[in-house]
């Protein structure tokens, strides 16, 4: 069981980043959040740390709409690094749409769609679904 968990924050609004920063110092958790403004740079990231064979994030929060790579275009280019690690991927996104949500499921390393925003209780049920243990004060 890890004490500690990798975050991977894919979002272009620099809002949604830092609310998503504060509601991760608000869970109790432990966590290390690197946040990417486009797919690409999330890309870059990923492939830098298979090259380094550093620790992959145990959880990525992918935002649909992004400039350079977006979203889905994201999850395209994952899946051709042929990255093994169980990584939790989770479209988090303000589209309302039913086939944005439909076409989440078609990718194999997506466990779900969240709409924004990003409550406190939903990111703990992500943090406790890795099995990761809450700050003891």
């Amino acid at each position: 069981m890890s004490d500690k968990i990798n975050l991977l924050v894919i979002d272009d609004d620099d809002i949604n980043i830092f609310i998503i920063k504060k509601i991760v110092e608000k869970t109790g958790y432990e966590a290390q959040m690197v946040a990417k403004t486009n797919g690409q740079l999330a890309i870059d990231y990923l492939k830098e740390l298979k090259d380094a064979q550093l620790p992959f994030p145990q959880l990525i929060l992918i935002d649909i709409n992004m400039p350079v790579l977006n979203g889905w275009e994201f999850l395209e280019s994952y899946e051709k690094l042929g990255i093994q690690n169980d990584i939790d991927m989770y479209m988090l996104s303000s589209s309302v749409y039913e086939n944005d949500i439909e076409k989440a499921k078609t990718y194999k390393t997506v466990k779900g769609f969240i709409s924004k925003p990003l409550s406190i209780e939903r990111l703990i049920e992500l943090f406790e679904g890795k099995n990761i243990e809450p700050i003891q004060s």
